[in-house]
């Protein structure tokens, strides 16, 4: 009960710490002359710094887009590492900007938290690593396994809940963080890591050899890993959601980094509109005509994000899947600029 009633206090407390937040995030982003991004501490693909602290991945190339719209400038861009503890306090205290890093859209952090979810970046599910010399086959063969798992997260209630469903006995071995959960599973401290399927990928990529390890193929629950703002501020929302659709828009009009420029002669109504040849689609948010074309200009389109930072050609090798466009099998979709 007790713990019950601290988690009422603290939802309380964040909820007061958005609602209070100055809401012109805007004003303050320009003033300041930068975006400050909430990432993950480090996942690969998404989040990641390297030795000179240079930050890439999908969730970062996001973050670039936002200061391209506002700045023209994709690196007037500053990240913050946050934990899953900390993520949303570090959010609603005003300390970032926006969040980029992972998170799952679920009701209850939508609806109590004073949080806006603003749209999926990528489409993932939780899943399973494992040893390939355990001759773990199935997610059915894990009934009083160890299971090395990240406190605090939609990933520990999915993996409770699929255990219990499927009448199999529980074991977590509980972390606050994503790295501690990785190093105690390379320890052998655990039988299986879980986590969502990407970043299980990703964290394989950094075992000593990673061919020794297999994810399995069950996937056991939805991730819609979400861009997240402060609720009070809708300017804010209608840009970081706008600059979410426009990567998903050029990438369906065939708008490119490269032929950005090209393409401002084309006479397509949807590339005028898109790219503020015809039309102010930039004005009515706080920003410039040319707002999209400079998104494109600055970090290409949803593809092509994709494809540099989790896609086949990256230690990744994530398929499109669900993130591919609408057209392309996939559920990602823009409503149309117009």
């Amino acid at each position: 009960m007790q713990n019950k009633l601290a988690m009422i206090a603290l939802t309380a407390a964040l909820g007061l710490v958005a609602a209070s937040a100055q809401a012109d995030t805007l004003a303050d982003v320009k003033a300041r002359g930068f975006v400050q991004c909430g990432v993950t501490e480090g996942v690969p693909g998404f989040s990641l710094p390297d030795a000179n602290n240079e930050w890439s991945g999908l969730d970062v190339d996001y973050c670039r887009a936002v200061a391209s719209a506002i700045f023209n400038d994709p690196k007037a861009v500053r990240f913050t590492p946050t934990t899953s503890t900390d993520r949303f306090n570090v959010l609603g205290s005003g300390e970032v900007d926006l969040l980029a890093r992972t998170t799952t859209w679920t009701m209850t952090r939508d609806t109590t938290l004073g949080l806006m979810f603003v749209g999926t970046m990528f489409y993932d599910g939780q899943g399973f690593l494992v040893r390939k010399a355990d001759g773990i086959a199935s997610a059915a063969d894990l009934s009083g396994a160890a299971v090395c798992i990240e406190a605090g997260t939609t990933t520990e209630l999915n993996a409770a809940d699929y255990f219990s469903a499927n009448n199999l006995e529980f074991n977590p071995v509980t972390f606050t963080g994503q790295d501690e959960v990785l190093k105690a599973f390379e320890d052998g401290r655990c039988d299986v890591m879980t986590s969502d399927s990407s970043q299980l990928a990703g964290n394989r990529g950094e075992l000593a050899v990673p061919d020794d390890y297999a994810l399995l193929p069950e996937i056991i629950s939805k991730e819609p890993l979400a861009i997240v703002v402060r609720q009070g501020d809708d300017l804010w929302f209608e840009i970081t959601r706008w600059v979410y659709y426009t990567l998903l828009e050029s990438e369906e009009l065939g708008v490119t980094q490269t032929n950005v420029d090209e393409m401002l002669g084309s006479d397509n109504p949807g590339i005028k509109r898109l790219l503020g040849v015809e039309g102010d689609f930039g004005t009515p948010i706080g920003l410039t005509k040319d707002w999209a074309y400079q998104v494109v200009k600055g970090t290409g389109n949803y593809g092509e994000i994709f494809e540099r930072n989790v896609g086949a050609n990256t230690p990744l090798a994530l398929p499109r899947g669900l993130n591919a466009l609408w057209n392309e099998g996939g559920i990602q979709y823009s409503p149309p600029i117009r």
